[in-house]
Protein backbone atom coordinates (compact mmCIF):
# COMPACT_ATOMS: atom_id res chain seq x y z
CA UNK A 1 0.00 0.00 0.00
CA UNK A 2 0.84 3.22 -0.65
CA UNK A 3 0.35 6.18 1.56
CA UNK A 4 0.46 10.70 1.18
CA UNK A 5 1.20 12.37 4.44
CA UNK A 6 -0.08 16.20 4.04
CA UNK A 7 1.78 18.45 6.10
CA UNK A 8 5.25 19.35 7.26
CA UNK A 9 5.07 20.06 11.43
CA UNK A 10 5.66 17.42 14.00
CA UNK A 11 2.24 15.87 13.80
CA UNK A 12 2.85 15.11 10.20
CA UNK A 13 6.04 13.35 11.60
CA UNK A 14 4.76 11.49 14.32
CA UNK A 15 2.08 10.24 11.27
CA UNK A 16 4.38 9.07 8.94
CA UNK A 17 6.59 7.40 11.71
CA UNK A 18 3.84 5.37 12.65
CA UNK A 19 2.94 4.85 9.07
CA UNK A 20 5.97 3.52 8.28
CA UNK A 21 6.02 0.61 11.19
CA UNK A 22 2.59 -0.84 9.55
CA UNK A 23 3.15 -4.29 7.80
CA UNK A 24 0.39 -3.29 5.08
CA UNK A 25 2.72 -0.07 4.07
CA UNK A 26 5.17 -0.70 1.63
CA UNK A 27 5.59 3.49 0.55
CA UNK A 28 4.93 6.55 2.60
CA UNK A 29 4.89 10.20 0.48
CA UNK A 30 5.09 13.79 2.51
CA UNK A 31 4.27 17.01 0.87
CA UNK A 32 6.15 18.94 1.06
CA UNK A 33 7.60 17.25 4.67
CA UNK A 34 10.60 18.45 6.51
CA UNK A 35 14.19 17.41 7.74
CA UNK A 36 13.15 14.67 9.67
CA UNK A 37 10.36 13.51 7.53
CA UNK A 38 12.89 12.68 4.67
CA UNK A 39 14.76 9.83 6.45
CA UNK A 40 11.30 8.02 6.64
CA UNK A 41 9.40 8.91 3.33
CA UNK A 42 9.99 10.50 0.22
CA UNK A 43 9.34 14.19 0.47
CA UNK A 44 7.51 15.88 -2.17
CA UNK A 45 7.93 19.34 -3.51
CA UNK A 46 4.24 20.59 -3.06
CA UNK A 47 2.28 22.45 -0.69
CA UNK A 48 0.02 21.34 1.77
CA UNK A 49 -2.59 23.92 0.45
CA UNK A 50 -2.32 23.19 -3.38
CA UNK A 51 -5.04 20.46 -3.76
CA UNK A 52 -4.96 19.97 -7.74
CA UNK A 53 -0.84 19.26 -7.83
CA UNK A 54 -1.79 16.79 -4.26
CA UNK A 55 -4.72 15.02 -5.98
CA UNK A 56 -2.86 14.84 -9.49
CA UNK A 57 0.08 13.45 -7.99
CA UNK A 58 -2.43 11.11 -5.59
CA UNK A 59 -3.59 9.73 -9.05
CA UNK A 60 -0.65 9.31 -10.96
CA UNK A 61 1.32 7.48 -7.86
CA UNK A 62 -1.31 5.42 -7.38
CA UNK A 63 -2.08 6.31 -3.70
CA UNK A 64 -4.05 3.97 -2.24
CA UNK A 65 -4.86 6.18 0.99
CA UNK A 66 -3.89 10.26 2.02
CA UNK A 67 -3.95 11.46 5.57
CA UNK A 68 -4.49 15.27 5.94
CA UNK A 69 -2.67 16.78 8.72
CA UNK A 70 -3.11 20.62 8.75
CA UNK A 71 -6.34 22.16 9.20
CA UNK A 72 -5.88 24.12 6.24
CA UNK A 73 -6.52 21.65 3.42
CA UNK A 74 -9.46 20.53 5.44
CA UNK A 75 -10.90 23.85 5.47
CA UNK A 76 -10.34 24.43 1.63
CA UNK A 77 -12.17 21.41 0.84
CA UNK A 78 -9.41 19.24 -0.87
CA UNK A 79 -11.20 15.79 0.94
CA UNK A 80 -14.19 17.02 -1.36
CA UNK A 81 -11.80 17.40 -4.48
CA UNK A 82 -10.52 13.61 -3.50
CA UNK A 83 -13.53 11.89 -3.22
CA UNK A 84 -15.31 13.67 -6.20
CA UNK A 85 -12.21 11.92 -8.13
CA UNK A 86 -12.99 8.56 -6.45
CA UNK A 87 -9.57 9.22 -4.43
CA UNK A 88 -9.33 7.59 -0.82
CA UNK A 89 -8.35 10.22 2.14
CA UNK A 90 -8.67 10.55 5.51
CA UNK A 91 -10.24 13.50 6.81
CA UNK A 92 -13.85 15.43 7.24
CA UNK A 93 -14.90 17.34 4.00
CA UNK A 94 -15.48 21.12 3.22
CA UNK A 95 -18.60 20.84 5.63
CA UNK A 96 -17.42 19.25 8.24
CA UNK A 97 -14.40 20.86 8.79
CA UNK A 98 -16.43 23.97 9.50
CA UNK A 99 -15.76 22.96 13.16
CA UNK A 100 -12.57 24.24 12.97
CA UNK A 101 -12.92 27.16 10.15
CA UNK A 102 -14.72 28.93 11.75
CA UNK A 103 -15.83 29.40 15.70
CA UNK A 104 -18.80 31.22 15.23
CA UNK A 105 -20.21 27.93 13.28
CA UNK A 106 -18.86 25.83 16.15
CA UNK A 107 -19.96 28.03 18.82
CA UNK A 108 -23.46 27.67 17.33
CA UNK A 109 -23.46 24.18 16.36
CA UNK A 110 -22.73 23.99 20.15
CA UNK A 111 -25.71 25.87 21.51
CA UNK A 112 -28.16 24.16 18.80
CA UNK A 113 -27.30 20.93 20.02
CA UNK A 114 -26.39 21.32 23.77
CA UNK A 115 -23.23 21.00 24.11
CA UNK A 116 -21.66 22.44 27.66
CA UNK A 117 -19.62 25.51 26.03
CA UNK A 118 -19.21 29.30 27.54
CA UNK A 119 -21.30 32.15 26.99
CA UNK A 120 -20.62 34.12 24.28
CA UNK A 121 -21.68 36.76 21.35
CA UNK A 122 -20.19 36.76 17.63
CA UNK A 123 -19.48 40.43 16.65
CA UNK A 124 -18.94 41.90 12.70
CA UNK A 125 -18.52 45.63 14.15
CA UNK A 126 -15.46 46.19 16.57
CA UNK A 127 -17.11 48.71 18.05
CA UNK A 128 -20.08 46.67 19.43
CA UNK A 129 -17.81 44.47 20.86
CA UNK A 130 -15.80 46.87 22.71
CA UNK A 131 -19.31 48.61 23.67
CA UNK A 132 -19.86 44.69 24.98
CA UNK A 133 -16.92 44.13 27.09
CA UNK A 134 -17.43 47.46 29.26
CA UNK A 135 -20.90 46.69 29.41
CA UNK A 136 -19.77 42.77 30.52
CA UNK A 137 -16.69 43.20 32.48
CA UNK A 138 -13.61 41.18 32.64
CA UNK A 139 -12.17 38.44 32.64
CA UNK A 140 -13.34 37.78 28.91
CA UNK A 141 -11.87 35.27 26.00
CA UNK A 142 -11.42 36.82 22.54
CA UNK A 143 -11.74 34.30 19.12
CA UNK A 144 -11.13 35.27 16.11
CA UNK A 145 -13.51 33.62 13.80
CA UNK A 146 -11.50 31.60 11.20
CA UNK A 147 -7.93 30.10 11.19
CA UNK A 148 -4.95 31.83 12.61
CA UNK A 149 -2.35 28.27 13.59
CA UNK A 150 -3.03 28.56 17.28
CA UNK A 151 -2.90 32.19 17.59
CA UNK A 152 -5.95 33.64 16.98
CA UNK A 153 -7.69 33.18 20.84
CA UNK A 154 -6.71 36.01 23.75
CA UNK A 155 -7.29 35.72 27.32
CA UNK A 156 -8.17 38.99 28.41
CA UNK A 157 -7.85 40.23 32.40
CA UNK A 158 -8.51 43.77 31.82
CA UNK A 159 -11.09 45.64 29.80
CA UNK A 160 -7.50 47.36 27.89
CA UNK A 161 -6.76 43.52 26.84
CA UNK A 162 -9.32 42.98 25.57
CA UNK A 163 -10.12 45.98 23.45
CA UNK A 164 -6.12 45.55 22.44
CA UNK A 165 -6.82 42.22 20.88
CA UNK A 166 -10.21 42.89 19.28
CA UNK A 167 -8.24 45.85 17.52
CA UNK A 168 -5.35 43.44 16.82
CA UNK A 169 -7.71 41.09 15.51
CA UNK A 170 -10.17 43.07 13.50
CA UNK A 171 -8.83 46.84 12.57
CA UNK A 172 -5.14 45.41 12.09
CA UNK A 173 -6.17 42.32 10.66
CA UNK A 174 -3.15 40.66 11.98
CA UNK A 175 -5.00 37.41 10.97
CA UNK A 176 -6.12 38.27 7.96
CA UNK A 177 -9.72 37.59 6.92
CA UNK A 178 -10.07 34.77 10.24
CA UNK A 179 -10.72 38.22 12.33
CA UNK A 180 -13.79 39.65 10.25
CA UNK A 181 -15.67 38.31 13.06
CA UNK A 182 -14.92 37.48 16.65
CA UNK A 183 -16.30 35.84 19.12
CA UNK A 184 -16.09 37.02 22.95
CA UNK A 185 -17.14 34.73 25.36
CA UNK A 186 -16.79 34.20 29.22
CA UNK A 187 -13.58 32.93 30.61
CA UNK A 188 -13.77 29.64 32.06
CA UNK A 189 -11.39 29.14 34.80
CA UNK A 190 -9.87 25.71 35.14
CA UNK A 191 -7.74 22.66 33.95
CA UNK A 192 -7.86 22.08 29.96
CA UNK A 193 -7.70 18.43 28.45
CA UNK A 194 -7.73 17.50 25.10
CA UNK A 195 -10.34 14.77 23.96
CA UNK A 196 -9.45 13.17 20.36
CA UNK A 197 -12.01 10.48 18.84
CA UNK A 198 -12.12 8.58 15.35
CA UNK A 199 -15.41 8.57 13.56
CA UNK A 200 -16.59 7.59 10.39
CA UNK A 201 -19.72 9.17 11.04
CA UNK A 202 -21.38 5.81 12.85
CA UNK A 203 -19.04 4.69 15.01
CA UNK A 204 -17.08 6.70 17.53
CA UNK A 205 -13.68 5.22 18.38
CA UNK A 206 -12.05 7.72 21.48
CA UNK A 207 -8.06 7.97 21.63
CA UNK A 208 -5.62 8.28 24.49
CA UNK A 209 -6.45 11.12 26.47
CA UNK A 210 -3.75 14.01 26.60
CA UNK A 211 -3.21 17.56 27.89
CA UNK A 212 -1.58 20.02 25.93
CA UNK A 213 0.12 23.44 26.99
CA UNK A 214 -0.52 26.45 24.93
CA UNK A 215 1.27 29.40 26.93
CA UNK A 216 4.95 30.05 25.62
CA UNK A 217 6.60 30.43 29.17
CA UNK A 218 6.47 28.11 32.53
CA UNK A 219 3.20 28.52 34.49
CA UNK A 220 1.13 29.02 32.07
CA UNK A 221 1.92 32.50 31.37
CA UNK A 222 2.41 34.82 28.03
CA UNK A 223 0.83 34.69 24.60
CA UNK A 224 -0.87 31.92 23.68
CA UNK A 225 0.72 29.59 20.93
CA UNK A 226 0.34 26.35 18.91
CA UNK A 227 1.27 24.32 21.72
CA UNK A 228 4.53 24.42 23.66
CA UNK A 229 4.32 20.46 24.73
CA UNK A 230 1.85 17.54 25.55
CA UNK A 231 1.40 14.60 28.12
CA UNK A 232 -0.51 11.41 27.58
CA UNK A 233 -2.89 9.92 29.49
CA UNK A 234 -4.59 12.77 31.09
CA UNK A 235 -5.17 12.11 34.68
CA UNK A 236 -7.47 14.69 35.33
CA UNK A 237 -10.17 12.54 32.87
CA UNK A 238 -10.78 10.05 35.25
CA UNK A 239 -13.58 7.16 34.54
CA UNK A 240 -15.99 9.74 35.76
CA UNK A 241 -15.04 12.40 33.94
CA UNK A 242 -14.34 9.75 30.87
CA UNK A 243 -18.39 8.73 31.23
CA UNK A 244 -19.16 12.99 31.61
CA UNK A 245 -17.57 13.58 28.47
CA UNK A 246 -18.85 11.14 25.98
CA UNK A 247 -22.46 11.79 27.17
CA UNK A 248 -22.64 15.17 27.19
CA UNK A 249 -20.38 16.45 24.20
CA UNK A 250 -19.59 13.38 21.68
CA UNK A 251 -22.62 11.54 21.95
CA UNK A 252 -24.89 15.06 20.99
CA UNK A 253 -22.16 16.14 19.00
CA UNK A 254 -22.56 13.01 16.86
CA UNK A 255 -26.17 13.47 16.69
CA UNK A 256 -25.34 16.77 15.56
CA UNK A 257 -23.30 16.24 12.56
CA UNK A 258 -25.71 13.84 11.46
CA UNK A 259 -28.88 16.60 12.06
CA UNK A 260 -26.55 18.45 9.73
CA UNK A 261 -25.82 16.17 7.44
CA UNK A 262 -22.61 16.55 7.15
CA UNK A 263 -19.77 13.81 6.18
CA UNK A 264 -17.50 13.49 8.64
CA UNK A 265 -15.09 10.54 8.28
CA UNK A 266 -11.99 11.65 10.39
CA UNK A 267 -10.31 13.05 13.55
CA UNK A 268 -12.30 15.30 15.90
CA UNK A 269 -10.16 16.85 18.76
CA UNK A 270 -12.24 19.18 21.60
CA UNK A 271 -10.46 21.92 23.55
CA UNK A 272 -12.36 20.83 26.82
CA UNK A 273 -11.72 23.14 29.91
CA UNK A 274 -12.94 21.13 33.41
CA UNK A 275 -14.22 23.15 35.87
CA UNK A 276 -15.34 21.71 38.89
CA UNK A 277 -15.48 18.35 37.30
CA UNK A 278 -17.46 19.22 34.40
CA UNK A 279 -16.45 19.33 30.96
CA UNK A 280 -16.86 22.48 28.93
CA UNK A 281 -16.13 22.69 25.31
CA UNK A 282 -13.61 25.39 24.50
CA UNK A 283 -12.81 24.67 20.53
CA UNK A 284 -13.64 21.70 17.95
CA UNK A 285 -10.44 20.81 15.48
CA UNK A 286 -10.78 18.57 12.44
CA UNK A 287 -7.57 16.90 12.63
CA UNK A 288 -5.14 15.38 15.51
CA UNK A 289 -3.72 17.67 17.88
CA UNK A 290 0.46 19.14 17.67
CA UNK A 291 1.55 18.03 19.83
CA UNK A 292 -0.55 15.91 21.28
CA UNK A 293 -0.33 13.70 18.22
CA UNK A 294 3.05 13.07 19.25
CA UNK A 295 2.91 11.22 22.61
CA UNK A 296 -0.56 9.82 21.94
CA UNK A 297 1.13 7.77 18.88
CA UNK A 298 4.05 7.13 20.70
CA UNK A 299 1.66 4.90 23.05
CA UNK A 300 -0.40 3.59 20.41
CA UNK A 301 0.05 -0.44 19.93
CA UNK A 302 -2.53 -0.82 16.96
CA UNK A 303 -1.46 -0.36 13.39
CA UNK A 304 -1.95 3.50 12.45
CA UNK A 305 -2.66 2.82 8.61
CA UNK A 306 -5.53 0.31 9.52
CA UNK A 307 -7.55 2.48 11.70
CA UNK A 308 -7.38 5.31 9.27
CA UNK A 309 -8.05 3.32 6.47
CA UNK A 310 -11.00 1.81 7.85
CA UNK A 311 -12.55 5.25 9.22
CA UNK A 312 -12.41 6.56 5.64
CA UNK A 313 -14.17 3.66 4.46
CA UNK A 314 -16.73 3.49 7.04
CA UNK A 315 -15.76 0.42 8.37
CA UNK A 316 -14.75 1.92 12.08
CA UNK A 317 -16.60 -0.61 13.63
CA UNK A 318 -14.21 -3.44 12.48
CA UNK A 319 -11.32 -1.71 14.43
CA UNK A 320 -9.93 -2.96 17.87
CA UNK A 321 -7.56 -0.04 19.55
CA UNK A 322 -4.85 -1.26 21.42
CA UNK A 323 -2.94 1.36 23.95
CA UNK A 324 0.65 0.67 25.51
CA UNK A 325 0.88 1.03 29.54
CA UNK A 326 3.50 3.87 29.32
CA UNK A 327 3.26 7.47 29.39
CA UNK A 328 4.44 9.33 27.35
CA UNK A 329 5.91 13.15 27.49
CA UNK A 330 6.26 15.60 24.83
CA UNK A 331 8.22 19.08 25.18
CA UNK A 332 8.46 21.68 22.11
CA UNK A 333 11.87 23.44 21.44
CA UNK A 334 10.61 26.37 19.79
CA UNK A 335 12.82 29.81 18.37
CA UNK A 336 13.68 32.65 20.08
CA UNK A 337 10.80 35.05 19.23
CA UNK A 338 7.81 32.51 19.17
CA UNK A 339 5.39 33.14 18.86
CA UNK A 340 5.77 36.19 17.27
CA UNK A 341 8.77 37.23 15.06
CA UNK A 342 11.09 34.42 14.95
CA UNK A 343 14.91 33.86 14.41
CA UNK A 344 15.81 31.11 11.75
CA UNK A 345 18.99 29.48 9.98
CA UNK A 346 20.23 28.48 13.66
CA UNK A 347 22.15 25.19 13.52
CA UNK A 348 20.92 22.39 15.65
CA UNK A 349 23.40 20.42 17.13
CA UNK A 350 22.99 17.11 19.05
CA UNK A 351 20.13 15.65 17.17
CA UNK A 352 22.50 12.40 16.31
CA UNK A 353 23.40 11.48 19.91
CA UNK A 354 19.70 10.37 20.30
CA UNK A 355 18.72 8.61 16.81
CA UNK A 356 17.89 4.79 17.83
CA UNK A 357 17.32 5.49 21.65
CA UNK A 358 15.16 2.97 23.27
CA UNK A 359 11.87 5.21 24.54
CA UNK A 360 13.05 8.74 22.73
CA UNK A 361 11.96 9.91 19.98
CA UNK A 362 12.13 13.54 18.05
CA UNK A 363 9.74 14.35 16.08
CA UNK A 364 11.04 17.35 13.48
CA UNK A 365 8.56 20.78 13.15
CA UNK A 366 10.07 23.72 11.62
CA UNK A 367 13.64 22.28 10.29
CA UNK A 368 15.14 22.50 6.68
CA UNK A 369 18.42 21.76 5.21
CA UNK A 370 21.85 24.44 4.91
CA UNK A 371 24.31 23.02 3.65
CA UNK A 372 24.64 19.95 5.18
CA UNK A 373 23.84 20.83 8.27
CA UNK A 374 19.87 20.84 9.96
CA UNK A 375 18.81 24.24 10.59
CA UNK A 376 15.63 25.99 12.43
CA UNK A 377 13.36 26.87 10.21
CA UNK A 378 9.68 27.74 11.75
CA UNK A 379 8.75 28.67 15.46
CA UNK A 380 7.98 25.26 16.57
CA UNK A 381 11.32 23.66 15.61
CA UNK A 382 11.36 20.17 17.43
CA UNK A 383 9.19 17.51 19.79
CA UNK A 384 10.76 15.75 21.81
CA UNK A 385 9.08 12.68 23.66
CA UNK A 386 9.91 9.85 25.55
CA UNK A 387 7.92 7.22 26.99
CA UNK A 388 8.29 6.12 30.78
CA UNK A 389 6.80 3.88 33.26
CA UNK A 390 5.06 6.75 34.27
CA UNK A 391 3.94 10.59 33.81
CA UNK A 392 7.63 11.50 36.31
CA UNK A 393 9.79 8.86 34.45
CA UNK A 394 8.42 10.06 30.92
CA UNK A 395 9.13 13.99 31.69
CA UNK A 396 12.91 13.20 33.25
CA UNK A 397 13.58 10.86 29.95
CA UNK A 398 11.97 13.81 27.54
CA UNK A 399 14.20 16.58 29.82
CA UNK A 400 17.61 14.36 29.62
CA UNK A 401 16.92 13.91 25.96
CA UNK A 402 16.94 17.99 25.32
CA UNK A 403 19.77 18.16 27.40
CA UNK A 404 21.94 16.72 24.20
CA UNK A 405 20.31 19.33 22.03
CA UNK A 406 21.46 22.57 21.13
CA UNK A 407 20.90 25.66 18.99
CA UNK A 408 21.49 29.49 19.36
CA UNK A 409 17.92 31.29 21.10
CA UNK A 410 16.45 27.61 21.66
CA UNK A 411 13.48 27.86 24.03
CA UNK A 412 11.25 25.54 26.36
CA UNK A 413 9.33 25.08 29.06
CA UNK A 414 10.44 23.47 31.98
CA UNK A 415 6.97 22.15 33.55
CA UNK A 416 5.59 19.91 30.84
CA UNK A 417 3.66 17.23 32.60
CA UNK A 418 3.63 19.28 36.29
CA UNK A 419 0.07 19.17 36.39
CA UNK A 420 -0.06 15.63 35.80
CA UNK A 421 3.07 14.62 38.50
CA UNK A 422 0.83 16.20 41.46
CA UNK A 423 -2.24 14.11 40.54
CA UNK A 424 -0.68 10.86 41.03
Amino acid sequence: MKVLVIGSGGREHALVWKLRQSSRVDKVFCAPGNTGIVELAECLDIKADDIDALLNFAKYEGIDLTVVGPEAPLTAGIVDSFLKAERRIFGPDKSGARLEGSKVFAKNFMRKYGLPTAEYKTFTSCLHAEEYIRLKGVPVVIKADGLAAGKGVFVCETADEAIDALRLIMKEKAFGDAGSKVVVEQCLKGEEASFMILTDGKTVVPLATSQDHKKIFDGDKGPNTGGMGAYSPAPVIDKNLYSKIMKTVIDPMMKGLKRERMNYRGVIYAGLMIVDGKPYVLEFNCRFGDPETQPILMRLDSDLFDMLKATAEGRLSEVQVIWKEDTAVCVVVSSKGYPGTYEKGKIIEGLDELKGKRNIMVFHAGTSLNKGKIVTSGGRVLGVTALGKDIQTAKGNAYKALEKIHFDGMHYRTDIADKAIKRQ
